[in-house]
């Protein structure tokens, strides 16, 4: 049975998801925009490791609590990993009360009818197995629209909540996140036809199912606000999506009922070179941005 405070704490508490799920693709960016360029590992593991140290240095902050940040996704790497002699997960509930996901994803498939669909997971139901025994409480899984398709947006939407059902059957929240591609020319089309799919594929949920939408800021402003209201709905998260961390507050203010789940926009700043003290003050400033957005946006 999932946990009920950790339950609580997703549906109704004030704050933001700190995205922390970079994988293999996206972790050299992170990485480069951290100080760290590819000079300086030489293989996977390393590059894991640098990547873990930033979190680490990121989860421990004392700036990084649950009075502000109420989630944290991490990476399939990550949960097999301690901090200060915690698990991640045990670290992120028990010392900062912050509720722990898993990105499930393995990436997306080539381009096809305006979208990328997921890449086949044949081995998803071992590793939310994993996930349930490390005390995950939901999964993450990412899949990319970038036109105003409207069979592409059906087939992202469909696979989306087959693997939602899945995952929902060993008792975790998935968090569904079809993206919307900022600069697409018909992104206001695109994300219409996605507000539409998502709300008939809600209404076969099981009354006692609940997940959480991960979504591109939208173009018109609380587009995705009728859907915060439904019954399956445990939260409505936006991702920056590309947008820098002021633009993405500014719309996020403007959407009643979103909060934010930022990756790249809440380490930006940051540097592997920095003291701690500079660290700590620039993660402070950024949290207590990105929770005013999300405050005055689900108010």
């Amino acid at each position: 049975m999932k946990n009920v405070e950790q339950a609580e704490k997703m549906s109704n508490a004030p704050g933001f998801v700190a995205a922390l799920d970079q994988s293999g693709g996206s972790t050299p960016k992170a990485l480069g925009l951290y100080g760290v360029d590819e000079t300086q590992y030489v293989n996977n593991t390393q590059m894991y490791d640098l990547i873990h140290h930033m979190r680490c240095r990121i989860i421990q902050s004392a700036a990084f609590t649950g009075d502000h940040v109420i989630g944290a996704i991490l990476f399939e790497n990550t949960i097999d990993r301690e901090v200060s002699g915690l698990r991640v997960a045990d670290f992120l509930w028990q010392e900062k009360q912050i509720v722990p996901f898993l990105k499930v994803d393995k990436g997306m498939a080539y381009k096809n009818k305006g979208v990328q669909l997921l890449k086949p997971m044949p081995e998803l139901d071992a590793l939310l197995m994993r996930a349930k025994a490390a005390n995950i409480f939901g999964t993450k899984m990412r899949s990319f629209i970038y036109h105003a398709n409207l069979a592409g947006i059906t087939d992202i939407v469909e696979q989306q909540f087959e693997v939602a059902n899945q995952i929902l059957s060993h008792d975790l929240v998935p968090i569904i996140e079809p993206e919307v591609d900022i600069s697409s020319p018909d992104k206001a089309e695109a994300e219409q036809m996605l507000l539409e799919s998502l709300a008939l594929h809600l209404n076969d949920l099981k009354a006692r199912d609940k997940v959480i939408l991960k979504l591109t800021l939208p173009d018109q402003p609380n587009h995705y606000a009728s859907l915060s209201s439904h019954a399956n709905i445990m939260r409505v998260m936006a991702l920056s999506g590309g947008y820098s961390r002021q633009e993405a507050n500014i719309m996020l203010s403007q959407n009643v009922f979103m909060v934010a789940s930022f990756s790249r926009a809440l380490s930006e700043g940051l540097n592997a070179s920095q003291s701690d003290n500079d660290f700590d003050e620039t993660l402070a400033r950024t949290i207590h941005e990105i929770f005013n957005a999300s405050v005055s946006g689900s108010s």
